[in-house]
């Protein structure tokens, strides 16, 4: 028992959670934290997607005026209070940001969940 024991590791409960969990590389993609792709059903036939999951010091305004242009829709950036900040995208674009978001090197093909109806 002299000696045998190698995992010891310091913990700081003061330090930042982000800090903490490595959120990204220098290659951009992000590592470790799930991306979420849902869709919810408005009124009749019309539905918002949401994207969760980005970490705090993503460029959402950069992100979301690339979606807007490249895919002919309105989208938004709002403040939740358990999510963080959420992209909300008019329609259905589940395969288009999904797609986005892989070319682009945003997020690797495991760390990607998309939810359906």
């Amino acid at each position: 028992m002299s000696g045998e024991i190698q995992n010891f590791q310091t913990f700081d409960p003061f330090r930042d959670s982000a800090d903490s969990n490595q959120l990204s590389t220098g290659t951009g993609v992000i590592e470790q934290q799930f991306v979420h792709i849902r869709v919810q059903k408005r009124n009749g036939r019309k539905c918002v997607t949401i994207v969760e999951g980005l970490p705090r010091n993503f460029k959402f305004k950069k992100f979301i005026s690339a979606v807007k242009h490249k895919f002919c829709c309105n989208g938004t950036i709002v403040e939740d209070e358990k999510a963080g900040k959420v992209i909300q995208v008019s329609g259905d674009q589940r395969d288009n940001i999904s797609e986005f978001l892989l070319e682009e090197e945003i997020v690797t093909k495991e760390n990607l969940k998309i939810h359906g109806f």
